[in-house]
């Protein structure tokens, strides 16, 4: 009697169990049928903005040499006071100054002796300045650098170019990046036999560089950019620096719903 008791008990339980089978058998039917009725579109965009720079930064130093290190220290005193002197006087602001490192090695005299032998000779010091330094005068770079080795500059790191407010151009690539998804994914709707596409989420990804970067695909519509601001206008008599153009792009992932 208890073994036919535990056997319709056991008969119940399954028999209650399969409409919650079923029910989660069907439901990934159901999403399917609707994702089909509703397809989506992903569209990647890159949109980029070329400009010519609009600063330049680069790293100026002196050296002196000396039998002591207070001698060496104190003449590599005087050249980097002048060199900042000459500096200022090129009109670069004291935010965009900034020292980078103060050197201060043993210099040494390497001696041959018989035998293949040798021995290095303590002979005096080495002092040293690096200062970093950051013009918005891109037109008078070539002046600028004529003016600090003049001034006493033994080493230049440099020019590096950059662009000192890339907002308003990631501002204006976004917006030449969301028309040409909407244009994109339209296209791939009507294709397809739907009217539309609604957005659905936007992801993100800026760049900031001076190389060329190569978007393949198609563009759709009339998004193209229009041509870039002319670069500035040479120094008189030529000049050594050429800027170019630096890049501003922005990468867009858009997903859209297309609907009928």
């Amino acid at each position: 009697m208890a073994s036919l008791k535990a056997l319709m008990a056991t008969g119940m339980l399954a028999a209650s169990a399969l409409p919650a089978m079923a029910i989660a058998q069907q439901a990934p039917t159901a999403s399917i049928a609707e994702m089909a009725s509703t397809p989506l579109v992903r569209v990647n965009i890159q949109e980029s903005l070329k400009t010519p720079p609009d600063e330049a930064s680069m790293t100026v130093g002196t050296q002196a040499k000396a039998a002591t290190a207070t001698e060496a220290v104190a003449l590599n005193k005087a050249k980097t006071e002048k060199l900042l002197a000459t500096i200022r006087a090129a009109g670069i602001r004291e935010r965009d100054i900034q020292t980078q490192g103060i050197q201060l090695n043993p210099d040494y005299r390497w001696d041959n002796e018989p035998g293949g032998r040798g021995k290095q000779t303590l002979i005096g010091y080495i002092a040293g300045n690096s200062v970093l330094i950051k013009t918005r005068n891109i037109e008078k770079l070539t002046s600028l650098l004529d003016a600090l080795t003049t001034a006493g500059a033994d080493t230049v790191y440099g020019p590096s170019f950059a662009i000192s407010d890339p907002a308003p151009l990631r501002k204006e690539a976004r917006i030449r990046a969301m028309a040409r998804g909407q244009a994109e994914a339209t296209e791939y709707a009507r294709n397809n036999g739907y009217a539309s596409v609604r957005l659905l989420s936007v992801e993100e990804g800026v760049s900031y560089r001076g190389t060329d970067v190569i978007v393949t695909g198609a563009q759709v519509g009339n998004a193209m950019a229009p041509p870039p601001p002319p670069p500035p206008a040479p120094e008189r008599g030529g000049g050594i620096v050429a800027p170019g153009q630096l890049e501003t792009a922005v990468s867009l992932s858009l997903l859209y719903r297309m609907e009928r």
